[in-house]
């Protein structure tokens, strides 16, 4: 049996559990499991990371600094693009065939124990999302990794991935996003990511709402441990445009580090930049020592993050973006007319069921409105996906005339359109953007041999 084959049959397993966003708001199942495989959660120093927008991306940037300065990372995040071993990457790569197999028929048995103990206190068994959470702590410990970098999936005070004790917890920006789970307001959803601050580590945050920057605050001095806000102690001191990215001066909490080239575009990517390079800070010297100016530009140089404002072919451009609620929209409209000289814009939009479909367009429509005459609605692979006719309803409710909405059953009859449209005008400065799940940004990859 080939490792591919075995990765897709261990991930048809994790796919007969509770979906992804069927989280339990539950901690024991995580904490047994980590008791009957010995604790493979203490057997690596970690970086925990929560928020709403740019937690992915801030990871990878923090991975990257650890790397350059010689460590042997892990990195945890989700969802996965194209294939699932991308959730668990050891040292920048994704985790080999071989071991994500391996590890999985290593605890299988162990998981089965934890199950067998719900079931009989009539819980629901361990979800995917605890498994594959297992799986990659199994897996750091395994490999061994020196430090890790795990996002969160969704909160923090209940998240699986809370079973681990962050030597440095860092919260990215904080919007309005799962508000059925999460909480109403800013406020709310911020009690619920500041659960990932424990006594023993060091809060790092991005500007946040006043209310939610208020509650991380006093969890951080509930907890006993020092905090540090951006544009408050760091933050971004100038970006200039450069090929591929942005050329960043960074005002860290110990030093200043200039010239830093970052091959990500948008202001969004910048703020990311500066909350990983404090985090960094903190992680290796406390907040006091400056990192090295050459390992960090090494660790900037080396970063990617797919599906993020992504190229995939020019002439026209067809750019992909993950940005799934209103915030990320807005921050993904700002650099697409940054970074790409457009003088036409053709979206192509898909989204999830339980996000905010309207607001989202409405974002588009008011930042991007000038560059976009029409828009395609079409569905991803998901099955949460919202359907295409309903989309349309949704983008007309936003502001878009009924008549520059072209529906869209499959993603690639929408490309094909949309390429069409852009190149209409016969002035080669036409664009496509595909975006609003990254659902159908994997998809569009996958289409487009990414």
């Amino acid at each position: 049996m080939s490792d591919e084959f075995g990765v897709e049959s261990v991930y048809a397993e994790l796919l007969s559990r509770a979906p992804e966003n069927k989280m339990e708001p539950r901690m024991e199942p995580l904490y047994r499991a980590m008791e009957i495989l010995g604790e493979p959660n203490k057997a690596f120093a970690s970086i925990h990371l929560t928020g709403t927008n740019g937690k992915t991306s801030t990871a990878r940037i923090i991975e990257a600094g650890l790397r350059a300065h010689g460590l042997r990372t892990g990195r945890y995040t989700s969802p996965h693009l194209t294939k699932v071993t991308e959730r668990i990457s050891i040292d920048g790569e994704p985790v080999r065939d071989e071991t994500f197999v391996r590890i999985w028929d290593e605890i299988r048995p162990y998981l089965e124990i934890v199950d067998t103990e719900l079931a009989a206190a009539s819980e629901p068994r361990l979800t995917y999302f605890e498994c594959v959470t297992i799986l990659a702590i199994a897996v750091f410990a395994d490999e061994p990794v020196e430090v890790a970098v795990i996002e969160v999936g969704l909160g923090g005070i209940t998240d699986a991935t809370n079973v681990i004790d962050g030597q440095v917890s860092v919260i990215t920006p904080i919007s309005l996003d799962h508000t059925d789970l999460l909480g109403e307001t800013t406020e709310e959803i911020a009690l619920e990511k500041a659960g990932i601050i424990k006594p023993g580590s060091f809060l790092i945050s991005a500007a946040q709402p006043a209310d939610a920057a208020q509650v991380l605050l006093e969890k951080a001095q509930d907890v006993g441990v020092p905090f540090r806000f951006e544009g408050v102690e760091f933050g971004v001191e100038s970006r200039l445009m450069a090929v591929g990215g942005q050329q960043l001066t960074i005002a860290g909490l110990a030093g200043r580090y200039e010239d830093l080239l970052l091959p990500l575009h948008g202001a969004h990517q910048a703020q990311n930049a500066a909350v990983a390079v404090a985090a960094l800070e903190a992680f290796l010297g406390g907040g006091v020592k400056e990192l090295n100016i050459e390992l960090l530009r090494e660790g900037f140089s080396q970063v990617t993050s797919p599906g993020r404002l992504e190229v995939l072919r020019t002439a026209p451009t067809v750019i992909v973006d993950a940005a799934h609620n209103p915030d990320g929209m807005r921050a993904t409209a700002a650099a697409v007319k940054e970074a790409f000289n457009l003088s036409r814009l053709v979206p192509i939009v898909g989204v999830l069921r339980e996000k905010d479909a309207i607001g989202l367009l409405e974002q588009l429509k008011e930042h991007l409105g000038d560059l976009v005459d029409e828009i395609c609605v079409t569905v991803s692979n998901s099955p949460r996906a919202i359907p295409a006719e309903q989309l349309a309803e949704d983008a007309m409710a936003a502001g878009f005339a009924e008549g520059s909405i072209h529906v869209a059953q499959k993603l690639d009859d929408a490309i094909e359109w949309a390429v069409e449209r852009a190149e209409s005008q016969n002035d080669l400065a036409g664009g496509v953007l595909i975006t609003g799940s990254i659902t159908l940004v994997a998809d569009a990859r996958i289409l487009l041999g990414k």
